[in-house]
């Protein structure tokens, strides 16, 4: 026998007993950007390399440790995305949809990190992005804030997030506080770890940012980037921040949040649960108002977000609230033998086309009553449709209602359809 060929590690499938709820997550996703007036931009998987080392930044554990990249026939580095934000702005720019225009837009799909598989974290996992871009101000960066909000509501566990800020000034704000921050460090460089100090002489606020615990502590008594802001910067964060008190979204100033992207400045902003373990940020973003300019468009200011499927759907599960219930119906149609299943076939695309909002499952395995109820209970089925020798003799269907107690009852399958929609209002 050949050797079975199994998925590559950290990249997983999604079966079918999952994919209903993941189906209802991004409806729901969708449902709600549409809503704020937001459109779909779709991008492809793979890009040139240049384009992270460009935007994303060359020291970043990204372009450093867990990108797929590799050359491909014509000898040219090619890279499977580890993120939407530089491909939405690439695309922008390529077709001409930043040019004295403000968009909004939103994307799904998978991105690739080789990163350590473990719980929450995997080497393909699926994003979902927000893009707003040519809106200044804090006032486009509440209206992605509240859309996060409103998501967690729909979805059940806005109680289970926290909302975590911070503010990262101008660039001339943080190349001042870069050299406050090496200082700090320089004066206890033997606390730092191997990571923290290739750091510290590259991108030092990537310090903060360490999930090491020994540094924790080090890390609180840093100095504090929101402390040396300028005027300007202090009046964007304050207004922010009133916006969020008015719109009642509760969150709180985290002054070591500084993102893992070297394009991020101004607001900054992430959604972390305690209920995941080490993986508690589900969703994360801020300004990038540089980004454009970067990747040679004109300078537009612009702002946005992503969140991580796999650790919303796995929170959900946790937190048992995966209760998103299908509010689609669906129908089971029993049949006796081959020439019942044929006019089963007929019945249910009759069905359909009357009833586009049900689900009808055709058994064509034939089998006996028993198992094929078997099978109709557990595909969670609301009604069982039979064909035996005498519905099909009369003309007629019997229908069992399986979900409640309910006599059976037969009715001529002409009147079929009128039955259901007075059955299942």
């Amino acid at each position: 026998m050949s050797e079975r060929i199994q998925a590559i590690r950290g990249m997983n499938d999604i079966l079918p007993e999952k994919t209903s709820l993941w189906r209802q997550v991004e409806t729901i996703f969708v449902d709600c950007l549409s809503s704020y007036g937001y459109q779909e931009i779709r991008f492809p998987l793979v890009e040139s390399t240049q384009l992270f080392k460009r935007t994303t930044g060359e020291v970043t554990d990204i372009v450093e440790k867990e990108m797929y990249t590799f050359n491909d026939l014509n000898g040219d580095s090619l890279t499977l995305r580890p993120e939407g934000t530089a491909s939405c702005v690439r695309a922008c720019l390529e077709h001409g949809l930043l040019h004295n225009q403000q968009q909004k837009l939103w994307y799904m799909g998978p991105m690739f990190r080789h990163e350590r598989p473990q719980k929450g974290r995997y080497r393909q996992f699926t994003q979902f992005g927000v893009e707003a871009f040519g809106m200044s101000g804090p006032n486009i960066e509440l209206e992605l804030i509240a859309i996060c909000y409103r998501l967690w509501n729909q979805l059940g566990f806005s109680n289970e997030v926290q909302l975590q800020v911070n503010f990262l000034g101008e660039l001339s704000e943080r190349v001042a506080y870069k050299n406050t921050l090496v200082d700090y460090f320089r004066t206890h460089y033997d606390l730092l770890d191997e990571d923290s100090k290739k750091r510290l002489e590259k991108n030092p606020l990537r310090i903060l940012d360490s999930k090491n615990p020994e540094l924790k502590a080090l890390i609180a008594a840093a100095p504090k980037l929101i402390d040396v802001l300028g005027p300007e910067s202090k009046l964007h964060f304050e207004s922010f921040c009133e916006g969020l008190e008015l719109l009642k979204i509760p969150y709180v100033i985290n002054p070591v949040l500084v993102r893992g992207l070297d394009y991020y400045g101004h607001t900054v902003f992430e959604w972390v649960t305690d209920k995941l373990g080490s993986q508690a940020t589900i969703c994360a973003g801020g300004r990038y108002d540089k980004l454009v300019e970067q990747l040679g468009g004109s300078e537009t200011p612009a702002v946005g977000f992503a969140l991580g499927f796999e650790r919303i759907v796995l929170l959900m599960e946790l937190l048992n609230v995966a209760g998103l219930k299908d509010t689609r119906s669906s129908i089971f149609i029993v049949a006796t033998n081959n020439e019942a299943i044929k006019s089963a076939l007929l019945l249910a695309e009759s069905v359909r086309t009357s009833h586009p909002h049900l689900d009808v499952i055709t058994n064509v395995s034939g089998g006996s009553f028993k198992s094929q109820f078997k099978k109709a209970d557990k595909s969670g089925a609301r009604l069982a449709l039979v064909l035996g020798e005498n519905e099909l003799l009369n003309h007629s269907v019997s229908i069992k209602d399986l979900r409640n107690e309910a006599e059976q009852i037969t009715v001529e399958q002409k009147n079929l359809n009128q039955f259901l929609t007075d059955y299942l209002v």
